[in-house]
């Protein structure tokens, strides 16, 4: 089995059935959003798909691929995932089992502002683990929070096929583009709907319901050097020092275009005594 359900279909430019603003701010570390968006994903896939959770393989969820930070799509699939688990409960079944696709590089590029060929030829270069005797024979189920060209879907679908996967596979999306005359880089319209700067993303990271995730991290990491020193200035000094371990556990350390910035917060570090 080879599966896909998205809950909102996008068919035009200027009118959606999930609000920009929310998914936003989703983008750029609000867990509230996250919640939401799994609440709404589950309930729609379960009104109309029931059938496919009535099984007894054991379900795998498992959110897009990345190293050490989690996407966005990792907090959304967590989410999802509690729901999951309580609808099993019910029916008396095991919980689902909590994986992920391991990932061994990162770029800075802009993902959103790709087309489908430069999006594929991109995380191509990637390398991808997987464990495909411990996902053999169970219900093995993608959650990302949006499709837009489906490089996403047609990599982890090569990554299956090349590591030979025994499974059942079920993609899933909170929202997906259904008409391919609109340019992919709507993708960004609604990315950057209500955070477009830098006092937006401070904004957002005093928020109690903040977390970091790969796309907030690459953009405070990104930002000059006068937008860096206002960022700093606003929020916490703790929030900074684990921005710092991140990027060190996602190796950003070792890109140039990162090095000013992490100098900076490791020369903070020092000052501190830590």
């Amino acid at each position: 089995m080879n599966k896909r359900y998205s809950l909102h279909h996008i068919h035009s430019a200027d009118e959606f059935t999930f609000s920009p603003e929310e998914y936003s701010f989703f983008k750029y570390g609000d867990k509230a959003y996250a919640e939401k968006f799994a609440k709404e994903l589950f309930d729609g896939f379960i009104s109309g798909h029931e059938d496919i959770l009535d099984t007894d393989q054991d379900i795998v969820v498992l959110p897009s691929p990345y190293m050490a930070i989690p996407t966005a799509s990792n907090f959304l699939c967590f989410y999802f995932k509690k729901r999951l688990d309580f609808y099993l409960f019910q029916k008396g079944k095991k919980s689902s089992i909590l994986s992920k696709i391991n990932r061994n590089h990162t770029y800075t590029t802009d993902y959103g502002n790709l087309s489908f060929e430069d999006r594929k030829n991109l995380i191509a270069n990637d390398t991808y683990y997987l464990d495909k005797d411990f996902l053999r024979g169970k219900l093995c189920i993608f959650i990302d929070d949006i499709k837009i060209t489906g490089s996403h879907e047609f990599t982890v679908n090569k990554i299956l096929d090349e590591y030979k996967v025994e499974a059942d596979f079920l993609f899933m999306y909170y929202a997906e583009l259904m008409n391919f005359d609109l340019d992919p880089k709507i993708e960004n319209y609604f990315n950057y709907y209500a955070v477009k700067n830098v006092e937006h993303i401070a904004n957002v990271m005093i928020r109690p319901t903040f977390q970091f995730n790969t796309r907030i991290v690459k953009y405070i990491l990104g930002l000059d050097s006068g937008n860096f020193d206002y960022l700093t200035s606003k929020v916490k000094k703790e929030q900074m020092d684990h921005l710092l371990e991140l990027a060190i556990s996602n190796n950003y350390h070792l890109i140039k275009e990162y090095e000013n910035n992490i100098n900076t917060l490791t020369q903070t570090e020092l000052y501190y005594g830590y």
